[in-house]
């Protein structure tokens, strides 16, 4: 699946010249927990998120200014930090590195984005620079609950077991050439050696996967460990 099978569109936005009360708004009327920021012409040129509004004047959450806290951070850092707890406008206050994707971008390659930047909500921007959509963490989730089960295939034994063994053959961790199986009646018996607990499992998770497969038995054994 690709970004744009999952994506939320339109998207709400709001613009960098409104205020940051608006914003506060926005968020709680749409139920969402970060904005996209446009310009006047509608490009994306940031995000807002709760976070970003967790300590404001407003609420009274802003940190009090310690010495220690001014020795570590400097002044420059404790400036943008009243900015970012006084300022008006969203502009002065949303993030502007955005981390974006385009709709043909892999939903995997979203994922990955997500926990290496440890966010939770990628803006789909057109190839022309548009905004046209925004996945979420929840979006991803949506479409595993979502996701159909595959048509049960009439395949012959001979033929799970030829489907299952070029399935292991393609996983850099199984180590087919220790392995042996045995398919009778849809029922794939599994033979031979591990390395370990969870290459068991992925050889299991893998035979039960295959179209046609009604059980699976796992006689599979872990290496033996040699003592010289």
């Amino acid at each position: 699946m690709k970004a744009r099978d999952v994506m939320v569109s339109p998207v709400v936005t709001v613009g960098e010249n409104e205020t940051v009360r608006e914003a506060a708004k926005l968020l709680i009327a749409k139920r969402i927990s970060a904005v996209p920021v446009v310009d006047g012409s509608g490009k994306l040129v940031g995000i807002v998120t709760e976070a970003d509004l967790l300590h404001r004047a407003e609420s009274g959450t802003v940190r009090p200014v310690s010495w220690w806290l001014s020795l570590i951070s400097g002044d420059r850092a404790l400036a943008e930090y009243y900015v970012k707890s006084h300022a008006m406008k969203v502009k002065d206050v949303m993030t502007r590195d955005v981390k974006t994707a385009d709709p043909e971008t892999p939903l995997y390659e979203i994922a990955d984005l997500f926990e290496e930047e440890h966010i939770k909500r990628v803006p789909i921007v057109s190839k022309g620079g548009d905004l046209v959509g925004i996945v979420s963490r929840a979006n991803i989730i949506q479409a595993v609950a979502s996701a159909r089960p595959k048509l049960e295939v009439s395949l012959s034994d001979a033929a799970i077991r030829k489907n299952l063994l070029e399935e292991l053959k393609k996983q850099p961790w199984s180590h087919v050439h220790r392995l042996n199986v045995t398919v009778a009646g849809g029922i794939v018996d599994l033979w031979g050696f591990v390395e370990s607990e969870k290459e068991r499992q992925a050889i299991t998770v893998a035979a039960e996967t295959i179209s046609g497969v009604t059980g699976v038995n796992d006689h599979l054994m872990r290496k033996p460990e040699f003592i010289y």
